[in-house]
């Protein structure tokens, strides 16, 4: 599993005009790609990751100051474009995959006690959010 991590002050993603998952403030939007070899355990790894990584404000992580959390399915983190002039997506796991291991990440972090929201897996989301810092992490398990 790879996941984008952007230390943000609010973030909100539409579909079809109307906002489906926002938060406010300090927190994480978190885009997370789901590869062919991902397993339940991989997402419980990085929910783990994720509510413990030290890179809000003052070295905090979301288990210590609360902060919420968005997370969004975002299959083209496996795209590859080393070749050619369009991406191939043949290391992005299929929906059928990718979805249930998108939703063991949310499941895992609001067990951990993290306040969590979601965009809509599969559907066109219009993301906006405002990037803190700018502060980006690569994570990878």
């Amino acid at each position: 599993m790879r996941a984008v991590v952007q230390r943000v002050d609010g973030a909100r993603v539409e579909v079809a005009g109307e906002t489906v998952g926002e938060i406010v403030g300090e927190g994480l939007c978190v885009l997370v790609g789901v590869t062919h070899e991902d397993t339940p355990q991989k997402a419980a790894q990085l929910a783990r990751k994720l509510w413990s990584v030290r890179i809000l404000q003052g070295e905090k992580s979301c288990s210590d100051t609360a902060a919420p959390l968005l997370v969004i399915s975002q299959f083209t983190l496996y795209g590859d474009a080393r070749k050619g002039r369009r991406p191939t997506w043949n290391a992005a796991a299929p929906g059928p995959v990718a979805e249930p291991l998108v939703d063991e990440v949310v499941a895992q972090l609001r067990a951990l006690g993290a306040q969590v929201e979601t965009g809509s897996f599969g559907a066109d989301m219009k993301m906006s959010l405002t990037n803190d810092g700018p502060f980006t992490v690569l994570v990878e398990v």
